[in-house]
C-alpha cells in the first residue's frame, strides 16, 4: 500500500491550483470508513472527494466546478473535536479534579493520545486512521537538520522544541492520574513521542473556533477544534475563502471566494504567512509564495558600514527605539521599505545626521544617501546569496551521506532554494534602482 502523505508530511510545491488532475482515492477503505462515520454524524456531501495530486500529495478534489461564494464544506458540530468532546469523555472527571487546571491544548492532546491507544475501540478511530503518522515541523526534525535552517528560524525551532518538551514534562503528573483508565502503564501510553504527535496534530490541523469557557480548564484561550475531512484541504496563498462557525446551522462552514474548475484540487489559505512561518507551524514549504521573504537580522547591518563612522551606535539606537531593527526583509519585489529606510539612516553622512527623523518619515535626503543605501543593500543581498549557496552545497553533501534523513533534508533544501530565488529577484530589483544613479 502506498504510504499515506499527511498535509504536513511532504514538501509542498505549488503555484496555486495544480494543472494536473488528482487521482481519486475515495475508494480507499480508510476514506470509505471516514465518510460513513461523518454521515452518521449528519455530515452532508458537498461534492469534494479525497485525491492524490502531483506535487501536493493528499488533498480534496471538486467533482464539479466551484463558483465564487459557493459552499465548499459544512461540517456539523457533532463532527468537531473540541474541549467539550474531551470533557464529555472518560477523561472528563480526571480533568475536573486536577489542579492547577490543565490547558485546553493539553486536554486535546491527552484525548488524542488516549483515543489513539484505544485503537478500534475508539469512537474517533475513523478520523484517527487518516491522520499522518508523523510530522515535519522543525520540532520533529533531527538536531543536525535543524542546524541547517536559517538562523532566525533555527532559533524559533529550538524555542518550539523547548516549549513542547517543557509542556510534556510538566504534564506527566497529570498523565499519571489517568492510570485507572488503562491496563498498560501511562508512562508507555503517554510517551514523549505520543505527546509530540498529538501536539503536532493540534498545532498543524486545528481550525479556529472559540469555545465557551470551561471552568475545569485553565484561562488560556480555548480556540482550537479538529475538523475531520475539512482538514484534508491544503494551503495555497493564491486563494481566498471565508471560514467560520455558523451558529444558525450549527456547522463550521467554508465558502470559496475563488473559482475552481472541475476535478481540480480545492485549496484554502492558512493565512498570509512567509515560508519560514509555514515550515515552523505546518511543516511544509510552498513554491512561489507571494508572501515569502528573507529576513535580515538588524544587528547584521552594522557589518556593512565603514568602521570609521563614529555615529553608528547612535544610529542603531535610533533604529531600535523606533522599531527599525526588526521585520527587515528581502522580497520578490526587492528590499522592504523598512530595510531600505534603516539603511538610509545608517548611511547618513555626518553633516546630515540631524535629518534622521526625515529619513524615518520616508523623505529623500540626497542622491548620495540613496545610492549608498542601495549599494549596501546590494552587498548584503550578494553575501546572503553566497551564504545560501554554501548551505545548499552542505545539504547536498548530507543527502548523499545521510539517507535516513533524506526527506528532512529535502524539506530544508526546498526552503533554501526558495530563499535563493527571492534573493536573486531582490538583487535584480536593486540593480535596476542603482542604474538610475549612474
Amino acid at each position: 500500500m502506498q504510504k499515506r502523505k499527511g498535509r504536513t508530511g511532504r514538501v509542498r510545491r505549488r503555484r496555486g491550483s495544480s494543472d494536473s488532475r488528482g487521482v481519486n482515492e475515495s475508494y480507499r477503505p480508510e476514506f470509505i470508513e471516514l465518510r460513513k462515520w461523518l454521515k452518521d454524524r449528519k455530515f452532508e456531501d458537498t461534492g469534494l472527494v479525497p485525491a492524490c495530486f502531483p506535487g501536493t500529495g493528499r488533498g480534496l478534489m471538486s467533482k464539479t466546478s466551484l463558483q465564487e461564494g459557493q459552499m465548499i464544506i459544512s461540517l456539523p458540530e457533532s463532527c468537531l473535536l473540541t474541549t467539550d468532546t474531551v470533557i464529555r469523555s472518560s477523561l472528563g472527571p480526571y480533568i475536573k479534579k486536577w489542579k492547577p487546571p490543565p490547558s485546553p491544548l493539553l486536554a486535546l492532546c491527552a484525548f488524542l493520545i488516549s483515543e489513539k491507544h484505544a485503537g478500534d475501540q475508539s469512537l474517533w478511530k475513523s478520523y484517527l486512521n487518516i491522520l499522518p503518522k508523523s510530522y515535519t515541523c522543525p520540532v520533529c526534525l533531527e538536531p543536525e537538520v535543524v542546524d541547517l535552517l536559517p538562523e532566525l528560524l533555527k532559533m524559533k525551532a529550538e524555542e518550539q522544541r523547548a516549549h513542547v518538551q517543557d509542556l510534556f514534562a510538566s504534564s506527566r503528573a497529570f498523565f499519571s492520574t489517568l492510570q485507572p483508565l488503562f491496563v498498560a502503564s501511562v508512562e508507555s501510553i503517554f510517551s514523549y513521542s505520543a505527546f509530540l504527535w498529538a501536539w503536532c496534530t493540534v498545532n498543524t490541523r486545528a481550525v479556529y473556533l472559540r469555545s465557551r469557557r470551561q471552568e475545569c480548564l485553565s484561562a488560556e484561550p480555548d480556540t482550537c477544534a479538529l475538523a475531520p475531512y475539512l482538514d484534508l484541504l491544503n494551503h495555497s496563498p493564491h486563494v481566498q475563502v471565508k471560514a467560520a462557525f455558523n451558529e444558525k446551522t450549527g456547522c463550521y462552514e467554508i465558502r470559496t471566494v475563488s473559482r475552481c474548475r472541475k476535478h481540480q484540487e480545492v485549496f484554502i489559505c492558512y493565512g498570509p504567512h512567509d515560508n519560514q512561518r509555514l515550515l515552523l507551524e505546518y511543516g511544509f514549504v510552498p513554491s512561489c509564495n507571494p508572501h515569502a521573504c528573507v529576513p535580515v537580522p538588524g544587528e547584521t547591518l552594522v557589518k556593512y558600514l565603514p568602521p570609521a563612522d563614529k555615529q553608528v551606535h547612535k544610529k542603531m539606537s535610533i533604529l531600535k527605539d523606533h522599531g527599525f531593527t526588526e521585520n527587515l526583509t528581502f522580497g520578490w519585489d526587492g528590499p522592504s521599505w523598512r530595510l531600505l529606510t534603516a539603511l538610509k539612516l545608517l548611511c547618513l553622512e555626518a553633516e546630515k545626521y540631524t535629518s534622521w527623523k526625515k529619513v524615518l518619515l520616508g523623505e529623500v535626503i540626497s542622491d548620495a544617501n540613496e545610492k549608498r543605501s542601495l549599494d549596501t543593500a546590494q552587498k548584503i543581498c550578494a553575501d546572503f546569496i553566497e551564504e545560501t549557496h554554501a548551505v545548499l552545497r552542505k545539504v547536498s553533501d548530507m543527502k548523499e551521506r545521510e539517507m535516513l534523513l533524506i526527506n528532512q533534508l529535502t524539506l530544508v533544501e526546498a526552503l533554501w532554494m526558495e530563499e535563493l530565488r527571492i534573493l536573486q529577484a531582490s538583487a535584480e530589483v536593486v540593480s535596476s534602482l542603482q542604474a538610475s544613479f549612474l
